[in-house]
């Protein structure tokens, strides 16, 4: 890291910003004050998903659920409800359980140390809700910044090995005084240009305010960093999943248990996952009751650690008997599904 941190000054990085500031709806606009509320929870909605993926969701969330105390006082079953299509939904769980201790506790820690210790805030999140909604000096790293950083100091070891140069650069660059003055801008200044100038295929060095200290583009090297290890094959696995409809063309859903993957989402009832393929007969045995089922298809789901491949399997029966509860098609958007069976339910209608 030869780059010295006086050659990326944070008085040309915040200039920059004041003119291209992008206007997201849960940013506070120039000379007001940011809520935490808006800060945090977009903050947990931005991790693992796009901008523009999110904003619909983010305006739909906070009109139910307007502030901390809304959230706070619904039940998990209405929070994983409006979650639900934003995946990871662990962040779901986090979320509630965090926004009821916040809510006893009178309102948020103001500071990182405080809020890394509430439920579901890791060391990122309390950074960036710590600089952005109480200005306190800090500069949170998501890949964005990753990104900027790794470019500016031309940080060449892959990822994840890079990720301690980098958050010694990132030190470096939070140190200079106008990083420190304005440390909200500052953080949402280095979002900024990662998201819009220092992209990750072709950057726009000609608009960049470091592009003079930028030691990748020195190197020619800004389209190659950061660099990342190879990734790993994602092992395969198999589940079956039955959708089974009544004469009121009600469906029947269970809910998942409340921790692991997917935990406390409803879906249609089904076998394990596991790395074989499950045949007809051997699957058949887990079907929530006798009926005369068909094949309606394969769904494909890709997961961070895995892909799955489901079967589903569909029966219409007079009356349903089976343990767990009954929806309409009409109000599945509040059932709490999650993406994977949503495209489950849909596929055993055709």
């Amino acid at each position: 890291m030869s780059v010295s941190s006086a050659i990326a000054p944070a008085s040309l990085l915040l200039a920059w910003y004041d003119r291209h500031r992008r206007t997201l709806p849960w940013r506070a606009a120039p000379g007001e004050t940011a809520d935490p509320y808006r800060v945090w929870l977009s903050e947990v909605m931005l991790q693992q998903t796009t901008v523009a993926a999110t904003i619909p969701y983010f305006e739909r969330f906070v009109r139910r659920f307007p502030d901390i105390g809304a959230l706070a006082r619904a039940s998990l079953d209405d929070v994983l409800g409006a979650w639900a299509g934003l995946g990871y939904y662990a962040r779901a769980r986090n979320l509630h359980a965090c926004a009821r201790t916040v809510a006893a506790s009178g309102g948020f820690p103001r500071d990182a140390a405080g809020l890394r210790a509430l439920p579901g805030i890791g060391a990122y999140t309390a950074t960036a809700v710590a600089a952005i909604a109480f200005g306190e000096p800090g500069v949170p790293i998501d890949g964005n910044v990753e990104r900027v950083i790794a470019r500016l100091f031309a940080i060449e070891a892959p990822l994840p090995a890079a990720k301690a140069m980098i958050r010694n650069a990132a030190r470096m660059l939070g140190a200079d005084g106008g990083a420190r003055a304005r440390p909200s801008d500052f953080a949402q200044a280095l979002f900024d240009l990662g998201a819009t100038i220092c992209t990750p295929i072709t950057p726009a060095c000609a608009l960049c305010p470091w592009a003079g200290g930028c030691e990748a583009r020195l190197r020619g090297l800004q389209a190659e960093l950061p660099r990342k290890a190879p990734k790993r094959d994602r092992p395969l696995r198999h589940g079956v999943h039955f959708r089974l409809q009544d004469a009121e063309g009600r469906i029947l859903l269970r809910r998942r248990p409340p921790s692991g993957l997917l935990g406390g989402m409803a879906e249609l009832p089904g076998t394990e996952w596991r790395t074989e393929a499950w045949a007809e007969a051997e699957a058949l045995a887990f079907a929530p009751m006798q009926a005369e089922w068909r094949r309606a298809g394969e769904v494909r789901h890709g997961f961070t650690h895995f892909e799955l491949r489901v079967q589903v399997y569909a029966a219409t029966v007079r009356r349903i008997t089976a343990e767990g509860v009954l929806r309409a098609p009409s109000s599945m958007a509040e059932a709490g599904l999650s993406s994977l069976m949503r495209k489950c339910v849909r596929l055993g209608a055709d």
